[in-house]
């Protein structure tokens, strides 16, 4: 699997439920084909379909679809009935009107809200009949906020963002379209990852704010539920990789470098990646253009190239079935005491350490 990684804050983050559970997470790793010597490094990367393990093996440890990290525990198979209840709506905003009701059912839980402005200005909770969401003039902001502030709780803003990615991969996934997000906002204050979040929602991520929420166009609330019972139950067979996933982004210029540039890490062959100038001329700008719009989003042509090298190579390490120096020479290293060199200065440590223990037990796919 080539793709953006996880900070090991957020592995970390995850196991804190567990952990005050008294439960061991050594095996929650190695089940998860995390080498646990990671998270004592703050610069520490895990490959993605390796922490949507680690978030199921949680789940079946914890019974709690929280994972001990909210008020109260959620039973295993509410998130499921949410679902059901939400498949047969017949738009976006019906489904998640009965989801914010589905779950204000539950004592503890966290208390979410769908609201939009009203033509004064004023903000209120959508109707199921209200003309004005279905037929909502261009730009009217939407918003799905948090209104729990889970900030007293340990690992309480690990818990709110997560509500927030959720909820939005779940609504994507619902009307089968990307849904844009114009603006996200936590109560909480900016962490030392801060840089993370706005490639986790690509936009714009303030911190500090008076809300926890996610901003979008309204319009998005008329768009037709085009998912079924049936594609639920696929979906759930998944999870949580699908809604962890982050399918169809790529509109800001940082994500759609990444895209240019990670083909050519795929090929057998020794990778050559694109100049910037080659990119630039790939997505129909100017090379000053771009490395305007990269410095605008808090990032450059040479961090993209490094992060997706990283983040491939994290990849590839974790599935263990290629030989180091052979990965390497795929991703373009002359030789490897290079690629040792640059892989410590990406994550603080050698290549060795992200290879699955031998004990461990190998993914769902990955031969043993």
């Amino acid at each position: 699997m080539t793709g953006p990684t996880i900070a090991v804050h957020h592995v970390r983050a995850v196991l804190g439920g567990a952990r005050r559970a008294g439960l061991d997470t050594v095996p929650l790793l190695q089940a998860a084909g995390i080498a646990p010597l990671l998270l004592g490094d703050d610069r520490a990367r895990v490959a993605a379909d390796r922490f949507a393990r680690l978030v199921k093996e949680l789940h079946r440890a914890t019974d709690d679809e929280f994972l001990g990290l909210g008020p109260r525990p959620s039973r295993r198979g509410t998130f499921a009935m949410m679902g059901l209840a939400c498949v047969g709506c017949p738009d976006l905003g019906t489904a998640l009107e009965r989801a914010v009701r589905f779950y204000g059912l539950f004592p503890g839980g966290p208390e979410m809200a769908v609201t939009m402005p009203c033509r004064n200005g004023e903000p209120r909770v959508p109707d199921r009949d209200d003309r004005d969401i279905r037929d909502a003039s261009p730009a009217r902001p939407a918003e799905f906020s948090l209104l729990s502030d889970l900030r007293p709780y340990p690992e309480g803003t690990f818990l709110a963002e997560s509500v927030l990615i959720i909820w939005h991969r779940l609504s994507s996934w619902l009307i089968g379209r990307h849904i844009p997000l114009s603006d996200v906002c936590f109560v909480h204050p900016a962490p030392a990852h801060a840089h993370e979040y706005e490639l986790l929602f690509d936009c714009a991520v303030r911190f500090g704010a008076p809300r926890t929420a996610a901003v979008f166009d309204a319009r998005w609330l008329a768009a037709p539920v085009v998912q079924d019972e049936a594609a639920l139950a696929a979906m759930l067979r998944r999870a949580p990789a699908d809604l962890l996933s982050r399918r169809e982004y790529g509109t800001t210029f940082t994500e759609r470098v990444r895209r240019t540039l990670a083909p050519a890490l795929r090929s057998p062959g020794p990778a050559r990646l694109p100049e910037a100038a080659e990119v630039a001329a790939r997505l129909a700008v100017s090379p000053a253009t771009l490395r305007r719009r990269l410095q605008a989003e808090g990032t450059s042509y040479q961090r993209l190239k490094d992060a997706v090298r990283r983040d491939a190579a994290i990849s590839a390490l974790a599935a263990g079935r290629e030989p180091i120096a052979a990965l390497a020479a795929r991703l373009g290293f002359s030789e490897d005491t290079a690629f040792h060199r640059a892989f410590r200065r990406w994550t603080g440590t050698t290549p060795g350490a992200y290879r699955l223990h031998p004990s461990a037990p190998a993914l769902p796919g990955q031969q043993s």
